[in-house]
């Protein structure tokens, strides 16, 4: 591991990996935070100094104004670069939802960058003795979701769970999507 020039290191432009601009806000704050993290977790270049790991750290350090970064560099064939540029992203494992829940601190978590539960906000519902609420429950309810169940044969399930996480995992909008789907089927129906 060097320590080298940030503005010497370039984003990988093949790089799948986004982050929002909340996680971002939070990732930069992390590492002002914690900036120790980077000196365990390098970024990994290879030896034109692309970024094959640690793009949006890289980002996020340029945000906070480092001018120089951590980076391991690798000397590796084109087919291991390209295997740890998603390797070095998939995420391996699960939460155990209830040692944080009775370990950690939800907040913390959250500041973190960690999509935590929340606690319940206190509802008003002195707005239902209104007359007309139609308003109100419209402003309610912006930007939440519904949900249906789509049943699936028991071969298919494992299937469909998959391709559902794949998609949510890019922040598709799944719904939107098999509606779409199932309207152009039932176009050719008629």
């Amino acid at each position: 591991m060097t320590t080298t020039p940030i503005n010497k290191i370039k984003s990988n432009p093949n790089n799948p990996r986004v982050i929002k601009d909340d996680k971002f806000k939070k990732l930069v704050q992390s590492l002002k935070d914690l900036p120790e993290m980077a000196q365990v977790r390098p970024i990994v270049v290879n030896q034109d100094m692309i970024v094959l790991g640690g793009n949006m750290r890289l980002k996020a350090m340029k945000e906070a104004g480092w001018k120089e970064a951590p980076v391991a560099i690798v000397d590796w064939d084109e087919d291991k670069q390209r295997q740890f540029i998603i390797k070095d992203n998939v995420g391996f494992g699960e939460w155990d939802w209830d040692m944080l829940a009775n370990e950690w601190d939800a907040e913390s978590l959250g500041e973190w960058g960690l999509d935590v539960w929340k606690n319940q906000t206190e509802v008003d519902y002195s707005i239902l003795d209104e007359e007309d609420v139609s308003d109100q429950l419209s402003d309610m309810t912006a930007g939440v979701k519904k949900a249906i169940q789509i049943e699936f044969e028991a071969e298919h399930y494992e299937q469909a769970f998959e391709l559902v996480k794949f998609w949510r995992e890019r922040s598709a909008y799944i719904g939107g999507m098999v509606m779409e789907h199932l309207k152009a089927e039932k176009e050719k129906l008629k």
